[in-house]
């Protein structure tokens, strides 16, 4: 069976009589061509989806017919990136491996180095590049994202979490354990943004409990950084998945 084309249907919006407007239903028409009595596939971010049938379509929306439904189990092993604010482009980057691969949240926080200021809220921008992500990938969960002014507000979101660890490029005792980005309390990996911490940025996370660890002998860009700690937190989450 063929692969179904994916569309993103806000939870707000997943309702009967199901319906498809805007960005995704220009998809849907104009760039897919797609008919009545084609089938779909729906997801909500959260975890639920579904397979649909293209009942009717007009010009401004198309009407759906649920087939089935599923919600995909909530992740037992969470992984928080805290990534420093750093290029758009680059960043672009990151948030879509961090759908493909798994995280459950993105934290973007304010460092010393990093280049312009992080925004109080988010950006809708960001929410597009995470449900086309997901449309390629078949990914029915979408990452949060949260934004931060700071490190003491990073540290004070993430005091309840199990496992807290600091990617820095100064740590020279060995390269990161999985393990400690697969807790099931949920986990954090906090990395800089280009140009690396700063020594007092480092010492304000070391002093709250985030063990500092190293992530190979080369110095690695912040998005080459976060796929290499997404795809270990990957590896041990299936680990702890297939435990006795």
């Amino acid at each position: 069976m063929a692969r179904l084309n994916s569309f993103y249907l806000a939870p707000a919006l997943w309702r009967e009589p199901f319906s498809l407007e805007g960005e995704e239903f220009h998809h849907l028409t104009r760039v897919l061509r797609a008919k009545a009595g084609e089938t779909v596939r729906l997801f909500d971010g959260r975890g639920r989806w579904g397979i649909f049938c293209i009942r009717e379509l007009s010009k401004k929306s198309a009407s759906l017919q649920r087939l089935s439904e599923q919600t995909a189990p909530a992740p037992a092993c969470p992984l928080i990136l805290a990534v420093g604010w750093s290029k758009g482009l680059r960043r672009g980057f990151l948030l879509e491996k961090a759908v493909e691969l798994g995280a459950a949240e993105v934290w973007l926080w304010q460092a010393v180095r990093s280049q312009g200021e992080v925004p109080q809220e988010g950006k809708d921008g960001w929410e597009r590049q995470l449900t086309a992500a997901a449309k390629q990938c078949g990914a029915s969960r979408l990452p949060r994202i949260r934004t931060f002014a700071g490190p003491a507000d990073v540290i004070s979101a993430a005091v309840d979490l199990g496992s807290k660890v600091l990617c820095w490029e100064q740590e020279e005792n060995g390269f990161v354990d999985p393990t400690l980005l697969a807790h099931p309390r949920g986990s954090i990996a906090v990395l800089g943004p280009e140009g690396g911490l700063e020594l007092k940025e480092a010492d304000l996370f070391r002093e709250h409990g985030f063990a500092p660890v190293g992530l190979g002998p080369n110095i690695l860009r912040f998005e080459t950084a976060a796929v290499l700690v997404l795809s270990l937190h990957l590896w041990a989450a299936q680990q702890h998945r297939q435990a006795p």
